[in-house]
C-alpha cells in the first residue's frame, strides 16, 4: 500500500477539514552539463555577460521584496503570464523534481521552459528549453534583448537588480520568446519574497522542509513553512511531499486561505513498492488517478524516489487527473519519460576504478539521505569522503550524517567567495571524526588525488570508492577535474 505519513498531528483534520484534496474520483529532455562554446567569439561576449551578471548583488544577499523583479516584468510586457507554470519549493530535491516533472512534460509533447539554480558547471544550465540548457548564443542574446529594460529599474529603484532576479527576468523572457507551453520554476530560496514568485503558478510543488538557510527563513520548521508557502496561490493545486508536523500544518493553513487543492504524499499519492536495480531503482507509484508499476528510475536513492512520486502528482494535477477525471497516464510515456531521467551531480557516477562519485547534498537532511543512498545503492568495502562547503551551513550536522559511512575525510575548498576555510572546516571535522581520519588538502585537485589515493592504497579494499561533496559548487568542479562533460 501507500506509505503512510508519520507522527501526525491530530490538530491536522481539523485544518483538513477546510481544504480540497486532490483524488481520483473511482521526447526525453536531455539533461546533460553544456560544454563550454566552442567559438572564441560567442565565449567572450559569455564570459563579459557574466562579468556584468556578477559585479550584481549575488545570491546571497537579499531583500526580502518582489517589488524590483515586478517592475521589471512590467516593462518587458509580463511575459511570466505568457505560459502555465509548476512552481517549486523546498529544502532539498527540487532541482532533481524539476528535472523529472519536465521529463514528464515533454514526453506528452508539451515544449518545456525550466529554471532551475544553482549551475553546476556554467550558467547557461539554469535556463533551459526542451530540456536542454539555452545555448551560450541565445544566453547572451537574451541578456542583450533585456539589459536595457534592467537599465530602467535600475535607474528607478534604490538598489540595482540583483545577479538571481536579472537571472529570472531572463528565464521569463526567454520562455515567452520561445515560446513554452509550460514553465518548471524552481524558487531560489524561500518562497514568499523569491524573485521567482511573480508567476501565478496553476500548479505548487512543496518538496521536503528541512533547516536551512535558518538566517534568513527561519530558525524552525514552521517559520520556513510561512515563508515557503508563499507560491501557493488563489484555486491552485499544491503538492506536498512528506514534510515535518510542524510544516504540514502551515501548509495546508495556508491552502485553506487561498482556497488550493491539496495532495499530499501518503496521502493521495505515494510510493506503493521501490528495489534497487542496475543503474538506479524500479518503482511502483500510486498517482492522484491510479498505479503505475514498473517504473525504472536511474538515479539513486529512497529521496528520489519520493521525488518521482511527488513529479508525477504534480505532472497529473497539471493535466487534471483527480480533479476533473479519473485516469492514470499513458503508463508507457510515464515509463519512458522517468527512464530518460539525469540529475547531474545528484549521486552521479563520474569515474570507475575507484568509483568516484559525486553528490550536491549540503545541510544535513540532504547529506543523510546521500549517506543511505550510497549505502544502499553501492555497497562500498570502504568511503572516502572528499567534503568542501560553503560557509555559513550547519556543518557538523553535515559532518556527523557522514560520519558513519565515511572511513576517512579530505577536507577542502571549492573556488568560490562563500567555501568555508578548509582549516575552519577540518576543526570541526576532527571533533567529528578524530584526527586520524582527517586530512586537509585546500586544493580540490589535491583532496580529489589524495581520496583516490587512499581508497587504491590496499588490495583488501577493492570495493573502495570516492565521495564529493558538501555544495553543488564542489561537485561541479569536480566534475571538471574529473573530466566529466
Amino acid at each position: 500500500m501507500v506509505d503512510t505519513e508519520t507522527d501526525r498531528d491530530p490538530d491536522l483534520a481539523v485544518i483538513e477539514a477546510g481544504s480540497r484534496t486532490l483524488r481520483a474520483r473511482s521526447g526525453p529532455p536531455d539533461a546533460q552539463v553544456p560544454e563550454p562554446p566552442s567559438d572564441p567569439e560567442v565565449a567572450a561576449a559569455l564570459r563579459a555577460v557574466e562579468t556584468e551578471l556578477a559585479s550584481r548583488w549575488g545570491e546571497t544577499k537579499l531583500e526580502p521584496s518582489v517589488r524590483r523583479i515586478a517592475a521589471l516584468m512590467d516593462v518587458l510586457g509580463e511575459p511570466q503570464r505568457a505560459y502555465p507554470s509548476i512552481h517549486i519549493t523546498g529544502t532539498n530535491g527540487k532541482t532533481s523534481t524539476a528535472r523529472m516533472i519536465e521529463a514528464l512534460l515533454a514526453a506528452f509533447d508539451l515544449r518545456t521552459g525550466r529554471y532551475t539554480s544553482p549551475h553546476v558547471r556554467s550558467v547557461t544550465e539554469r535556463i533551459s528549453l526542451d530540456g536542454s540548457p539555452v545555448s551560450a548564443e541565445r544566453f547572451v542574446s537574451v541578456y542583450e534583448d533585456v539589459k536595457p529594460y534592467v537599465d530602467m529599474v535600475d535607474a528607478a529603484e534604490d538598489y540595482r537588480l540583483s545577479f538571481f532576479e536579472v537571472l529570472t527576468g531572463m528565464a521569463y523572457a526567454a520562455f515567452a520568446d520561445a515560446p513554452v507551453d509550460v514553465a518548471v520554476v524552481e524558487v531560489g530560496m524561500g518562497g514568499a519574497w523569491d524573485a521567482t514568485n511573480v508567476i501565478d503558478a496553476t500548479v505548487a510543488v512543496v518538496t521536503p522542509i528541512d533547516l536551512d538557510h535558518t538566517d534568513r527563513l527561519g530558525s524552525t520548521h514552521a517559520e520556513i513553512a510561512a515563508e515557503k508557502s508563499g507560491i501557493v496561490k488563489q484555486d491552485a493545486t499544491v503538492v506536498l511531499a512528506q514534510q515535518p508536523v510542524e510544516a504540514a500544518q502551515v501548509l495546508l493553513k495556508k491552502a485553506v486561505e487561498v482556497d488550493a487543492t491539496v495532495a499530499r504524499e501518503g496521502m493521495e499519492f505515494g510510493i506503493v513498492s521501490r528495489e534497487v536495480a542496475v543503474g538506479g531503482q524500479l518503482l511502483t507509484l500510486r498517482g492522484l488517478g491510479g498505479e503505475y508499476p514498473e517504473v525504472f528510475l536511474p538515479l539513486y536513492g529512497a529521496h528520489q524516489a519520493h521525488n518521482a512520486a511527488v513529479a508525477l502528482a504534480a505532472v497529473e494535477a497539471f493535466f487534471g487527473v483527480g480533479a476533473d477525471h479519473a485516469r492514470v497516464l499513458d503508463i508507457e510515456t510515464v515509463r519512458r519519460a522517468f527512464a530518460s531521467v539525469s540529475s547531474p551531480a545528484r549521486l552521479e557516477v563520474v569515474r570507475r576504478s575507484p568509483t568516484v562519485v559525486l553528490d550536491a547534498a549540503h545541510n544535513p537532511a540532504g547529506a543523510r539521505a546521500t549517506a543511505e543512498a550510497v549505502t544502499e545503492a553501492f555497497g562500498f568495502s570502504r568511503l572516502i569522503g572528499v567534503v568542501g562547503t560553503s560557509a555559513g551551513k550547519d556543518v557538523r550536522g553535515l559532518l556527523e550524517a557522514f560520519e558513519p559511512v565515511f572511513a576517512e575525510i579530505v577536507v577542502t575548498r571549492n573556488s568560490t567567495e562563500r567555501a568555508m576555510d578548509p582549516d575552519e572546516l577540518a576543526a570541526i571535522a576532527v571533533e567529528v571524526f578524530g584526527e586520524e581520519r582527517v586530512v586537509v588538502e585546500p586544493k580540490l585537485d589535491e583532496a580529489l588525488e589524495a581520496a583516490v589515493t587512499l581508497a587504491e592504497e590496499d588490495a583488501e579494499y577493492a570495493g573502495a570508492g570516492v565521495l564529493v561533496t558538501g555544495s553543488v559548487f564542489t561537485a561541479g568542479e569536480a566534475r571538471l577535474l574529473l573530466g566529466k562533460g
